[in-house]
Order: structure tokens, then sequence, then C-alpha cells
């Protein structure tokens, strides 16, 4: 089966790396990361979420309506809007994209930017809250009677929507985390279930947990894999390592000046998943062919935060290995945002598809 590749879709040009020089949300950058996507071989792009932050499916529906030949990864947190609105949202959005539109449900690893827009849930209930909310707008999605609803979170009566997905029977579902509820939620619900770049025996131990979390959820069918990594390419060996650390040095001397990002503690991370991250890292900086902590121990695990490092070739190999596990969505961010969407769309997908599609020929003719 090919594999499919998942950039961001920036408003801004600041990274961890990097302060930004636009406005917070600049259109002409937008569009023009966008493209640059669109025009390296990548799938489609996630608009993410975070508190104060634009508002991102209206820079969804944006790009969608300027570049047609890219898919949508919509992250949305089920706090901000009750499901009914969310589900007419998400149709809506996705005729405008012409049924390009995957939902990404977040459901919150971080207390405090959860109580900004005004989330007090214990993350236990938050991830309870999620799973109802996420059949509610499954639902809503494909009835077209109207039907009522009493749960622990949600209660309404006779709703129909009038807008349905383009896609049919729904939009795909997307989902992400690290801890036991999180398996269960995502392997009951998901479509998609995104994981961060581990080492391939922990990243193995995870997809086990999901497909497990899948059939006790009584699914016959399992949920894909997404796997995300931060590429640091070179034409070398040399050259790549030398770039690792001068992005490295970069992060550090951002970190003294103040806070990388409001979203992310840089230390004592509450959410599983980072908590992962950092006790790999404490573990040793690089393990298996290319995989790079030191990133990640950086910023303190936050988000997508471990690196490959090596040429095109190298890092396309270890991408390879993590296809090997049943992969099948690799998700991609480089520091020089627009250069390395570029740069990785040029040198390493070509790498990755070719490999994919000659084992995919050589299984067809066995």
């Amino acid at each position: 089966m090919p594999v499919e590749f998942l950039g961001i879709g920036g408003t801004q040009d600041g990274s961890e790396t990097n302060p930004r020089t636009t406005a917070a949300f600049d259109r002409d950058y937008t569009l023009k990361l966008a493209r640059a996507h669109a025009d390296n071989g990548w799938d489609r792009v996630l608009f993410a979420y975070g508190a104060g932050a634009p508002e991102p499916a209206q820079v969804a529906a944006f790009v969608a309506s300027k570049v047609p030949d890219l898919q949508i990864l919509l992250a949305h947190r089920p706090n901000v809007s009750y499901p009914t609105f969310a589900a007419k949202t998400f149709a809506t959005l996705d005729h405008i994209s012409d049924g390009r539109l995957t939902v990404h449900f977040i459901t919150g690893g971080n207390d405090h930017e959860q109580q900004r827009e005004g989330d007090y849930l214990t993350k236990d209930e938050r991830y309870d809250r999620t799973r109802e909310y996420i059949g509610i707008v499954k639902k809503a999605w494909t009835s077209r009677e109207p039907f009522d609803h009493t749960g622990t979170h949600y209660r309404f009566a006779d709703f129909v929507s009038d807008i349905f997905p383009v896609q049919q029977p729904r939009i795909g579902v997307s989902f992400g985390g690290s801890s036991p509820a999180a398996y269960a939620a995502g392997g009951a619900e998901a479509d998609i279930y995104c994981l961060w770049g581990e080492p391939l025996a922990e990243t193995a131990e995870q997809i086990a947990a999901v497909r497990a979390a899948a059939r006790a959820a009584g699914r016959t069918d399992v949920p894909r894999i997404q796997v995300a990594f931060r590429p640091i390419i070179a034409p070398t060996e040399e050259l790549a390592w030398e770039k690792a650390h001068r992005i490295l040095g970069r992060i550090e001397a951002r970190k003294a000046a103040g806070p990388l990002s409001r979203r992310h503690p840089a230390t004592a991370p509450e959410n599983t998943g980072s908590q992962r991250l950092l006790a790999v890292a404490e573990r040793g900086d690089r393990f298996d062919r290319a995989l790079w902590t030191a990133t990640a121990k950086a910023t303190g695990g936050a988000g997508n935060s471990n690196a490959l490092v090596g040429t095109p070739e190298t890092v396309a190999r270890a991408l390879l290995d993590y296809v090997d596990l049943g992969v099948d969505i690799l998700s991609a961010r480089g520091y020089d945002i627009y250069d390395d969407t570029v740069d990785f769309g040029r040198y390493v997908i070509p790498l990755v598809r070719e490999e994919v599609a000659k084992r995919d020929r050589a299984a067809a003719a066995a």
C-alpha cells in the first residue's frame, strides 16, 4: 500500500530555532507553504490547534480554496465547541475542500493549556468526553433522521444536520496519545492513530497497544498508523550532523532567552507522550538508524520533537524501517519550515515512494 506524507500547514514562519518574522496569520506565507507541500510530493498538511493561535478551520478553508490538490488534516479540541456545531463545521469544510478533509481530535495533555479556554476537566474526564464527542459527530455526519442524545458530557434533542460530508459515509477521524486511556479511546474511534517518533521497539509496542484496543472495542478493522519526526538532512552524514548540532544550539539559545512555546512546558510535562520522549532521551541520544533525541530533550519533549538525521538516503531508509512496522503515514516538519518542506519533498519523499512501490510490485508478483 502506498505510504502517505503529512506536513505542517503553518500560518507564520517561526519555529523552535527561529523567532517569527510574520504576523500570527500571514496569508501570503500560509499559501506559499501550502503550495510548497503540494508542489513537492506531500499528500496533506496539518492545521494545528493552540489556545490563542489563529483558528485552524478558517485557515484550512482558506488553503483548501486556493490549493486544490492538497489533503487537509484539521486539529480540533472538543472543549471549544458543541459537537453538533462542530459536525456542521467539518461537513461544510469537506464541501469547500471537495472531500479532502480529515479531522484530528485532540483531548489535551496539559491542564494549564486547556484551562486557557475554560476546560477544567481532569485528563481522564477529557478522554471520556472526547470519545462521547466523536461518537456524536460521527452520528451527525451519517444520520438523516433527527436523533436525541443524553450522555455524561452532552445532552440534546431532535438534532439533524442539513449538510453532510462529501466523503461517504463520513469524514475520516484522526486521534493521538500514548496513555492507556488514549489507546482505549483512539482504538475504538480512530481511522488514523498518530504517534510521535520513538525508537523502533517502542513504536512497535505502541502499535500493538492500539491494535489490541481496537480489538477490545469490538472492531474488525484497525486504525492506520501515523508517526511524526523532525528531519534534518544534508548531502553527507558529516554535514547532516553538523547541521543537527547547529539546530540544537539555536534551540538552546532561544530557550535561554525565554519560553519556546506557551503551549508546551519545557519541564515536567503532564502528557504521557512527552514523558515517553524524555524517558527515551535519558537512555541515550541516538537510536536505530538515524533517530536523535537531543532535540526532544532540549524542548521538554514538546510534541513532535525527535529528529531523524542523515543524508536523504539514510533518512529514507530510517522511515522505511517504520513502514516495515506497519506505519502508513509519515509526518515530518523541519526547523526552517519552508526550506525544509521543499528539501524533504525533493530528496526524501521520492526515495521512500520508489522503495514502497518496488515492494508492492514484488508482493503482487509473488
